[in-house]
């Protein structure tokens, strides 16, 4: 569908990646990995045409639609959150208008043995399809089933895109791509502003979706249960493996270690050519096998390896004084800012040695809580941190207490103590300052890269409270693995906020769910809290349908007037005499579409029989109200009948 060829980029005279060449296919699911600065998200612009390549080519079929979800991009304001979502529809708002035209068309024609009259058919019946797949027969619940996936409540579908922040806004941009269904969906970091929840619903979401899908992501769950090939960009070379992250990291590692085997015996090769070349460079009589080997030395690619991911580094918290049995306890606890109430009655024990998960969608007040225990907000109710806690907190916004003046190597060396000293690069290198980046000065880092330092501080801090809030946006695969072994070693209480189920897999042993202004205690893992959450949800479903049948029966037994019965008795034989009416239509008319499908079938109707075709589509139509209809019918006459 997407042909790479031979694609290579070149920034003055530094080369990102050359010779690129690979084919996205209409199904692929495709995960593209390697280190931040790699060229991940350079490839993604270059296959959506907004960048260009220095060599090679990208070709793509002619009405191929692609859809492309950066890191960051510009938002809409001035509309609702519903409306905003709907103009994702404009393609299908053009499609009726085309449809219109060709049907109009077609109407007025009589060449139907002309080949310009089997395209128009062809356009058509394209079109048609098109527009069935964008819309799926209903744009608004199209809507409200992609806003509500996610993470969006009924109540937010109104409000003015404006009252909401960047994280939220790019869920919207997320929604309206998705709702578009192009061919092909090139997706750069879509998990960063989404919480677990939401997370699982597009897992779900690209699992069946009926086109390509190449992304790129830090989060290795999500890549595993959406991928099924891997595109690791390294040395500025490609590799294509057909497997999920998980089985591709096996691989390389296989592949890894005959890299380096060949790149041993290379050097033992080059090492013995230049050995012979300066033992015999100023003797005649070997001047010809000198330069021979000369010549071939120039022309041998060179085989680079990667060292750095193949490099182990262990980071250990310094010792810190031991702290009471409660770390933090809360009785009461409520936060509202203004009107709008987000905690309500918490009541919270955290005791020395926990490892607790913070989950829940966004807004439900995460942040808020972490931010009343490192006390940077007040709240009503009792609360306090327990004796002797000395708290290390990160956030998003921590890199603001960093010294400008100071560069990246400066900020860290001042408060590396004992044997970290010596390692002090490479735990720079570890969370992706290589090189000359240790000398750049704080003021001139961007954001991520501000975060990833104030990270680094953090671990060199002798804490026995960690509160840690969303640590691992900003980090590659290898740089999490770090910090993740560096919290399991770690002997105090840790409470992280966090939506990536990897990293918090094997790490946490409580979680705490946020919903509603209130907090409910789960004992065990992730995976566990998620396995036990999706049971009560089909429990909670099947208890309100349980509670609402009682209070109807009880209001029915109790209240209802005999009159009041008799209706009751006429809607529901009016509702069930519609719903059966309504099947006998399904009935018939799928005996009559059936009919149709065999003279197509046999050949006993020319496919040019204009009149043919336009009863078909017709009838395929009507089928389609039909069954809608039908459906609504039976839903009133249930719950009619529920009354009784």
């Amino acid at each position: 569908m997407i042909s790479v060829e031979q694609v290579s980029v070149f920034f003055g005279g530094f080369e990102l990646f050359k010779n690129f060449s690979f084919l996205i296919n209409p199904r692929d699911r495709i995960g593209l990995v390697g280190k931040n600065g790699a060229g991940k998200s350079t490839l993604l612009k270059l296959i959506k045409s907004i960048q260009a390549p220095s060599e090679g080519k990208i070709t793509y079929p002619g009405d191929i639609q692609i859809g492309y979800l950066p890191q960051q991009m510009r938002h809409h304001d001035g509309k609702t959150v519903f409306d905003e979502a709907k103009t994702a529809f404009a393609e299908a708002l053009n499609l009726d208008k085309e449809i219109a035209k060709i049907n109009t068309e077609i109407a007025e024609r009589t060449d139907y043995e002309s080949e310009s009259y089997s395209k128009l058919i062809h356009n058509l019946s394209e079109k048609s399809e098109r527009l069935q797949l964008i819309t799926g027969g209903n744009i608004d619940a199209e809507i409200e089933k992609t806003l509500i996936g996610l993470g969006f409540e009924r109540t937010d579908f109104e409000r003015s895109t404006s009252e909401f922040s960047g994280g939220w806004r790019m869920r919207i941009e997320l929604a309206k791509i998705l709702m578009q269904r192009p061919d092909a969906l090139l997706l750069d970091e879509p998990t960063n502003h989404l919480d677990i929840e939401s997370i699982q619903w597009l897992e779900n979401f690209l699992k069946e979706y009926p086109g390509a899908v190449l992304l790129i992501s830090h989060d290795r769950a999500f890549l595993d249960n959406v991928t099924n090939r891997t595109l690791e960009i390294s040395v500025g070379s490609l590799y294509d493996y057909k497997v999920n992250y998980s089985t591709f990291i096996e691989l390389r590692k296989e592949r890894r270690e005959q890299q380096m085997n060949a790149y041993l015996n290379q050097q033992k090769m080059i090492g013995k050519t230049e050995e012979f070349i300066e033992r015999f460079r100023y003797k005649a009589t070997k001047s010809v096998q000198v330069q021979s080997r000369i010549k071939h030395l120039e022309k041998v690619e060179r085989i680079e390896i990667d060292e750095l991911d193949t490099d182990a580094i262990n980071i250990k918290f310094p010792p810190a004084p031991r702290s009471g049995d409660i770390v933090f306890r809360a009785e009461g606890l409520s936060k509202a800012y203004g009107d709008h109430l987000v905690l309500s009655n918490i009541d919270l024990d955290i005791e020395r040695g926990e490892k607790i998960a913070f989950v829940g969608r966004n807004g439900e007040g995460k942040t808020t809580l972490s931010r009343v225990i490192i006390d940077q907000l007040d709240a009503t109710g009792d609360y306090k941190v327990g004796h002797n806690v000395n708290i290390g907190y990160f956030a998003q916004n921590q890199d603001e207490l960093l010294d400008e003046s100071k560069n990246v190597l400066e900020t860290i060396d001042e408060i590396a103590v004992g044997d970290i000293r010596t390692k002090v690069r490479d735990l720079l290198g570890a969370f992706l300052f290589r090189g000359e980046d240790v000398e750049k000065k704080v003021k001139v880092l961007s954001g991520g890269e501000r975060s990833r330092l104030a990270l680094v501080k953090l671990l060199l801090n002798p804490y026995n409270l960690l509160v840690l809030d969303e640590p691992t946006n900003h980090l590659d695969m290898r740089s999490k693995d770090i910090l993740k072994q560096a919290l399991l070693d770690f002997e105090g209480t840790i409470i992280l906020v966090s939506h990536d189920r990897d990293f918090l897999e094997g790490l946490v042993d409580k979680v705490y769910e946020f919903r509603n202004k209130k907090i409910k205690e789960n004992i065990g893992g992730i995976y566990e809290f998620l396995a036990k959450k999706r049971l009560e949800n089909l429990k909670d479903l099947e208890l309100k349908k349980q509670e609402k049948a009682k209070e109807v029966k009880v209001d029915s037994d109790n209240k209802m007037a005999y009159q009041e019965r008799k209706d009751l008795d006429k809607k529901i034989r009016k509702a069930k005499k519609l719903m059966e009416e309504a099947e006998q239509n399904i009935e018939k008319m799928e005996a009559e579409l059936a009919d149709y499908d065999e003279k197509m079938g046999t050949g006993e109707i020319d496919f040019q029989d204009k009149e043919f075709y336009t009863k078909y589509e017709q009838l395929k139509q009507d089928l389609e109200a039909e069954m809608m209809k039908w459906e609504e019918l039976t839903e009133e006459y249930e719950e009619i009948k529920a009354l009784k």
